[in-house]
C-alpha cells in the first residue's frame, strides 16, 4: 500500500486521541432504561428489567423499581415497555468503509435477469459522465432466471464511454467491460497472476470480462483512488447504517488507506461506533519493527491486528479443496496470491506471533482450513504458549477432524451465518452433499470447543445481527427448499447466537472486560429489540426489528414502535 508509511505514522497520535473516552467518575445518572426484558450475558444473573447508565458507562443493573428510585437524577428515563435489551451487537467481520461507498453504488445483488442486470449498468452509465468508473454491485448469477455467469458483452454497448468493475457477491470475482480491460491492459495473452484466473472463453481464448481473485488487482490498481473527503462521507454512511442495524462495534477487514480515516474521524470525535481494525499481513514487518502489540489503541478505535488469505470463496469456485468441484470437476480452487511464494505465509505468521501480534486468516475451502490450521499449529509449537485469540475468517467447509483441531488449538472460528442461507441454495450443487454436512458447522464447532464470533462479511452480507441470528438458529435457505433447516443438525440456540454477537464478539478483541455483557462498569452499548427473541418461535426472529441504540452512554438510534 503506498500510504501505509504515513497511516502508520498516525498511529503515535492516534493512540492519544483514541485513548479518550474514560468513563466519567462519580455516579451521576443520565439515562435509565425501566420495563425492559435485559439480557445481560452474564450466565451467573442473565435476566434483567432495568439499566441505570452515567456518562459512558453502566451504572448499575436491575429491577425496574431499583432502577427507579434513581430517575430523580435522571437526564432521561425510558419506558421500554417490555421490549428486549441486548449488549450492543459487535459484528465480527466487515468490510466497513467499502460498505459506505456501496451503499451509493450500483445495486445488482437483487437483479433477477440478465436484461434487468444489463438495465441497472445501462441506467448507471447515462447518469455518469464519460469515463467514471461503475463499481460495487454485488451481483449474485444464482438470482438469475436460470443463473449464468455475466459477460463483458452483456454490458458493452451500453457502458461505451464509461469502465466497469462490478463485484461479485462474494468479493472474489469482478466482471469488467472492454472499457476497463483496455485500461488494464488484459487481452487473451496476458497470463493470469498466481492466485488469480482471467477467464476466457474457450472457443475464441478472449477474456469474457470475469476476473478472479488476484486477476482482479490489474484492473483495481487503473481505479482512481477516491479523495480523502470521499472516504470520510463513505465512512459515516457506514456509521448512520450500524446505528440502524444495533452495532455499536466492528471488527474490520481493512487496509491502511481505511486505518487513516477511521483515525481522522476518532481525532474528530465522529465515531459512533467501535472499530477493531485489521490491516493485511504484508505489512507485519512494519508493525514488528514498531513493536505495536494487539490491540493498540483506545475504547473507540484499535489496531487489531494482521489479516491474510489462504483462498478464494464456494462460489467463485476459488475456495481450495482436497477434491475437485462436483460441477466443475477441472479445478480444486486455487491458492491466494498471499501463500506465493511457497512458505510465504507461514513465515509472516511466526513473525507476527513473536512480535505479539493478533493474525486473522482467511480461509474457506476444507484444505485451505487444514492447511492454516497446520501453520497455526507449527507457529504455536515454536514459540510457545501465550493468549493468542488467533482466528479463521469463514471456517466454511471444514473435514470432521479439522473441527476438533479448532478448539484443540483454541483457534476462533469467525463465521458468518447468513451465508450459509444464501450459500445453501447451491452449495450441494458445486461440492456435493457429503462436503456439505460439514459447512457452516456451528455447533459442531461449538461443541469441539471453538468459539464462535458472528459476522455479517458486509458488504458481502447484509449488516444487520437479527438476519445473523436468524439464520444460525433456522438455517432456513433463501429459496425456501429448507424449511426444516439445512442441516438442521448444525443450529445454534438463540443464546448461543445471541453471544456471538456479543460476548463472544469481546472477548476475540480482547475486551471482555469493557463490553460485551451488561453490567456495572461495563461501556454503555446497548441495542433495544421490538420483541423478545428468545421467546418467540426461530422462524419469526427475522421480523425483528432494532427500535433504540444507545452508544457510549447516548441514545444514537431511536425508532418509533
Amino acid at each position: 500500500m503506498k500510504i501505509i508509511g504515513r497511516a502508520l505514522a498516525l498511529i503515535l497520535a492516534f493512540g492519544l486521541v483514541a485513548g479518550c473516552g474514560k468513563a466519567r467518575e462519580g455516579n451521576m445518572v443520565d439515562l435509565v432504561l425501566v420495563n425492559g426484558k435485559v439480557w445481560t450475558g452474564d450466565r451467573e444473573r442473565p435476566w434483567a428489567e432495568a439499566v441505570a447508565v452515567g456518562g459512558r458507562a453502566i451504572l448499575a443493573v436491575g429491577t425496574t423499581a431499583e432502577m427507579r428510585k434513581l430517575s430523580p437524577s435522571a437526564m432521561k428515563l425510558v419506558d421500554l415497555g417490555g421490549a428486549l435489551v441486548l449488549p450492543g451487537f459487535i459484528d465480527s467481520h466487515t468490510h466497513f468503509l467499502a460498505g459506505g461507498f456501496a451503499l451509493k453504488s450500483i445495486q445488482l445483488h437483487d437483479a433477477k435477469s440478465r436484461e434487468e442486470f444489463v438495465a441497472r449498468v445501462a441506467a448507471k452509465a447515462r447518469e455518469f459522465v464519460p469515463g467514471r468508473w461503475i463499481l460495487d454491485g454485488n451481483w449474485d448469477e444464482e438470482g438469475f432466471s436460470p443463473p449464468e455467469l455475466p459477460r463483458r458483452d452483456w454490458i458493452d454497448a451500453v457502458t461505451p464511454d464509461n469502465p466497469v468493475c462490478v463485484s461479485r457477491v462474494d468479493l472474489h470475482t469482478v466482471l469488467a467491460n472492454t472499457v476497463a480491460l483496455r485500461l488494464a491492459g488484459i487481452t487473451r495473452h496476458t497470463p493470469a497472476p498466481p492466485g488469480g484466473e482471467i477467464v476466457k472463453d474457450p472457443a475464441t481464448g478472449e477474456p469474457t470480462g470475469l476476473l478472479k481473485d488476484t486477476a482482479a488487482d490489474l484492473v483495481f490498481a487503473k481505479i482512481p483512488e477516491p479523495s480523502f473527503a470521499e472516504k470520510l462521507e463513505a465512512a459515516e454512511a457506514s456509521l448512520r447504517h450500524a446505528a440502524a442495524h444495533g452495532v455499536t462495534s466492528v471488527h474490520e477487514m481493512a487496509d491502511a488507506a481505511s486505518f487513516e480515516v477511521f483515525q481522522e474521524l476518532a481525532r474528530q470525535g465522529r465515531l459512533t461506533t467501535r472499530l477493531h481494525v485489521y490491516i493485511p499481513i504484508t505489512e507485519v514487518e512494519t508493525l514488528a519493527r514498531l513493536r505495536v502489540k494487539s490491540p493498540f489503541g483506545g475504547p473507540y478505535l484499535k489496531l487489531a491486528g494482521l489479516k491474510g488469505f489462504v483462498d478464494g470463496s464456494l462460489g467463485s469456485a476459488t475456495a481450495y479443496f482436497f477434491e475437485p468441484y462436483t460441477d466443475t470437476p477441472g479445478t480444486s480452487g486455487l491458492l491466494h496470491g498471499q501463500m506465493f511464494p511457497e512458505g510465504v505465509m507461514e513465515r509472516r505468521i511466526l513473525e507476527a506471533d513473536r512480535a505479539g501480534l493478533q493474525v486473522a486468516i482467511h480461509a474457506i475451502g476444507d484444505l485451505a482450513n487444514s492447511l492454516i490450521l497446520d501453520v497455526f499449529e507449527r507457529a504455536a509449537a515454536a514459540n510457545g504458549p501465550r493468549d493468542r485469540r488467533w482466528r479463521v475468517e469463514h471456517a466454511q467447509h471444514l473435514r470432521p477432524a479439522d473441527i476438533a483441531r479448532f478448539g484443540r488449538l483454541e483457534v476462533v472460528a469467525s463465521v458468518q451465518p447468513y451465508h450459509l442461507i444464501d450459500d445453501g441454495r447451491w452449495a450441494e450443487r458445486k461440492i456435493g452433499p457429503e462436503r456439505a454436512r460439514t459447512t457452516y458447522a456451528f455447533e459442531s464447532l461449538r461443541r469441539a470447543g471453538a468459539r464462535l464470533a458472528f459476522g455479517s462479511d458486509w458488504t458481502v452480507a447484509p449488516l444487520d445481527p437479527v438476519l445473523g441470528i436468524y439464520a444460525a438458529t433456522t438455517r432456513r435457505t433463501l429459496d425456501g427448499e429448507h424449511p426444516g433447516g439445512w442441516t438442521p443438525e448444525e443450529k445454534v440456540s438463540v443464546e448461543e447466537a445471541v453471544r456471538a454477537y456479543t460476548v463472544n464478539g469481546a472477548w476475540v478483541e480482547f475486551a471482555e472486560s469493557s463490553k460485551g455483557t451488561i453490567g456495572p462498569g461495563k461501556l454503555a452499548d446497548l441495542v433495544v429489540l421490538d420483541r423478545d427473541i428468545f421467546a418467540v418461535p426461530p422462524e419469526e426472529i427475522a421480523g425483528a426489528k432494532v427500535v433504540m441504540t444507545v452508544f457510549d452512554g447516548k441514545i444514537l438510534f431511536r425508532k418509533d414502535r
